[in-house]
């Protein structure tokens, strides 16, 4: 592992520092996927991430020896390689979304479908905030995570879906859907298609809670890519497989106003940039009207 840790951390230095001289992160990214050499880096990174991982979450599993937790590398495809953020985090991100969807919505019993659930950071937490006789389900297109929430998760409906929207639930299903980073990792023509299917699944006047990548990421993005996102037009970063983690869009307010004109954004998020934490993306509140 140490032989592993060592040639990785070695890769990453050389592609995030050293090139960094002469290119700015969002070229260092554009190269890498033109060379197709990003779902290797995406791999490197993996190994560097567990390794400096590896105490903390020994300690955390030491401390709570009861917690269930997904294989590191599905914690890592939706979030990253800790455990206490992994549950400790999540909690708290299912308490921010049910606070915020609770302004417009505060009735006792509701059901909520977590789209893109992963190995279940969030939604594994919804029963127990939601309380009463609420439903809550889960639904993601990676085989793997769905079969560890399914075995190990309780109280939450989980489902198998595939990159294209085809979700086995009826109209109006439900009262709210959310999805917490997956527009990020979808072309244009899958934010069209998905954002109809999600439409489709909530009732009438349900509400969608999205979050996804605005201004706080144009530090990150390359001058051709800031003058495209300037224009009001979604930027992609692909030459990868369209839903990993490597594949990333960029989204400009006009966009977002574009792809729900037909309902009511309720509220846009903007949380600031703090030194030391992860860049936060913004959180869409849609009402959909018809």
């Amino acid at each position: 592992m140490v032989i592993i840790f060592t040639f990785a951390e070695a890769i990453e230095r050389i592609v995030y520092h050293q090139l960094s001289a002469n290119m700015n992160k969002g070229n260092i990214s554009n190269l890498l996927r033109k060379l197709k050499l990003m779902h290797l880096t995406d791999r490197v990174r993996y190994y560097v991430q567990s390794f400096k991982n590896k105490q903390a979450n020994k300690a955390f599993l030491n401390a709570n020896p009861d917690i269930k937790l997904p294989p590191d590398y599905l914690m890592y495809e939706s979030f990253q390689i800790n455990y206490e953020k992994y549950l400790i985090g999540g909690k708290e991100v299912a308490k921010w979304i049910v606070h915020n969807l609770r302004k417009y919505n505060d009735s006792e019993t509701v059901s909520i479908l977590d789209w893109g659930c992963g190995p279940g950071r969030v939604v594994r937490h919804m029963p127990e905030l939601l309380g009463g006789q609420s439903t809550v389900s889960g639904t993601d297109y990676n085989a793997k995570s769905i079969s560890w929430c399914k075995e190990n998760l309780d109280n939450v409906d989980f489902n198998l879906n595939t990159l294209e929207p085809s979700l086995p639930y009826p109209d109006g299903a439900f009262d709210f859907v959310y999805g917490i980073s997956i527009f990020t990792h979808l072309s244009e023509d899958m934010h069209y298609k998905w954002a109809g299917e999600l439409k489709r699944v909530l009732k009438k006047g349900g509400l969608l809670f999205v979050t996804t990548q605005g201004d706080n990421f144009k530090k990150i993005m390359s001058p051709t890519e800031i003058n495209q996102y300037d224009k009001g037009q979604l930027v992609i970063r692909g030459n990868v497989i369209e839903g990993h983690r490597t594949y990333s869009a960029f989204h400009p307010d006009s966009f977002m106003r574009t792809l729900f004109k037909s309902d009511t954004v309720l509220d846009v998020i903007i949380q600031d940039v703090k030194d030391g934490k992860a860049t936060p993306q913004d959180a869409w509140i849609v009402r959909k009207d018809n």
